[in-house]
């Protein structure tokens, strides 16, 4: 079991100044950034889920969505952080 678990709605609006042959990769860039501030764990130790990254995906390279609801867990021993799609 985790030792932290939270649910955030990240916004991906910035990925949308990028060229939209850049958007969705930023857009996983910007989740990876996200989590790495607001639970203090170093951006190698993120770890997204293959069904975050197929959301953002979804679309395609040049409309991912502006926001996703993720939930995030994390592990003190390790400090790595885990990303999953928030069930709805």
């Amino acid at each position: 079991m985790a030792d932290v678990e939270r649910v955030y709605t990240i916004p991906l609006r910035k990925a949308w100044e990028r060229p939209r042959t850049q958007r969705a990769k930023y857009g996983i860039y910007l989740i990876r950034r996200f989590v790495s501030r607001h639970m203090k764990v170093p951006m190698e130790n993120v770890i997204i889920d293959t069904l975050v990254n197929e959301a953002v995906w979804r679309r395609g390279i040049q409309k991912p969505p502006r926001r996703i609801k993720v939930r995030v867990l994390k592990w003190e021993a390790d400090n790595v952080a885990e990303v999953l799609l928030a069930e709805e």
